[in-house]
């Protein structure tokens, strides 16, 4: 009997180990399934939460102004020795750099002083090299005066106005296509003249940015002062400046004799009348002087 009881408790012990450990073992399964279940659950939420995200986002595209957009201007007062040979050499080398005139005026004071200014356009990457080329051809410069103007941040504003106008644009579209009343479709008509009409805007706003900054305006003022000499007439001699002299008296007393018969013959009614009306005094004085004598 006891020797049964020996065999039988370390049998039943043993079978109670195995029934704990299956049991252990069974419910950390179900938790390593539900750690699974969950992590999946976690991941397939944050991906979904991803994708709504970035489907709920809109697509964002850097905008950035082309390389910098500064607008540069430039003022030179220069003084030549040769004022048409310098204009006509600043205007050739505008030319060959890929500049145009935009104006150009010249006054002259007299024969002493002629000036004059010429306003050209030049790609911005010539600049500076046409700045020392009109400085170049100068006897003196006078002044020198440069502005730049950075307008990049305008630009990017001008373009993101206009995507904001475009998709504005797209949408009036789209309802203009499913407008069913007139009046409706009257007023999105409206509505899309005017985005039309602010769209043009900030397209030529943005084409005249593009144009000053790819091209610099340079306005050169030129002056030239000339001293004028008298000529020297070294061909005239004594014998014929004397003649000269004479012929030049001759007429100028040949002019004073013709003034003079002109005079007394043009006037000669005049004179008859002042003879008469003096003979008439005269008698009339002889006259009384003989009646004084005899009283």
């Amino acid at each position: 009997m006891k020797k049964s009881l020996w065999v039988i408790f370390p049998m039943i012990f043993i079978l109670f180990l195995v029934a704990c450990s299956g049991e252990k073992s069974q419910e950390s399964g179900s938790n390593s399934k539900m750690a699974d279940s969950k992590s999946n659950q976690s991941a397939d939420s944050s991906a979904l939460t991803s994708k709504n995200n970035s489907e709920d986002a809109p697509v964002s595209k850097e905008t950035t102004a082309p390389n910098g957009m500064v607008i540069y201007q430039a003022e030179l007062q220069l003084r030549v020795k040769n004022f048409e040979s310098t204009i006509s050499r600043l205007e050739h080398r505008a030319t060959a750099l890929g500049g145009y005139v935009v104006q150009s005026n010249i006054a002259k004071e007299g024969k002493e002083q002629i000036n004059g200014t010429i306003t050209i356009r030049i790609p911005q990457k010539y600049f500076q090299t046409f700045m020392k080329d009109a400085e170049g051809t100068a006897a003196e410069v006078i002044d020198r005066h440069v502005t730049g103007q950075d307008v990049s941040e305008e630009y990017v504003d001008l373009e993101s106005r206009l995507k904001s106008k475009r998709a504005v644009e797209a949408r009036l579209m789209d309802f203009m296509k499913s407008a069913a009343k007139t009046e409706d479709l009257l007023k999105i008509s409206s509505d899309l003249s005017a985005v039309q009409e602010e769209i043009e805007r900030i397209e030529g706003r943005m084409k005249y940015l593009q144009n000053q900054t790819q091209y610099s305006t340079i306005t050169v003022s030129l002056y030239e002062n000339k001293v004028v000499v008298p000529n020297l007439d070294k061909k005239l001699n004594t014998w014929e400046r004397t003649k000269k002299q004479f012929v030049s008296s001759t007429n100028t007393l040949l002019a004073v004799l013709s003034g003079l018969v002109v005079f007394f013959i043009g006037n000669l009614p005049l004179f008859l009348i002042l003879a008469i009306l003096g003979a008439i005094i005269f008698f009339f004085y002889k006259l009384i002087e003989k009646g004084r004598g005899k009283n």
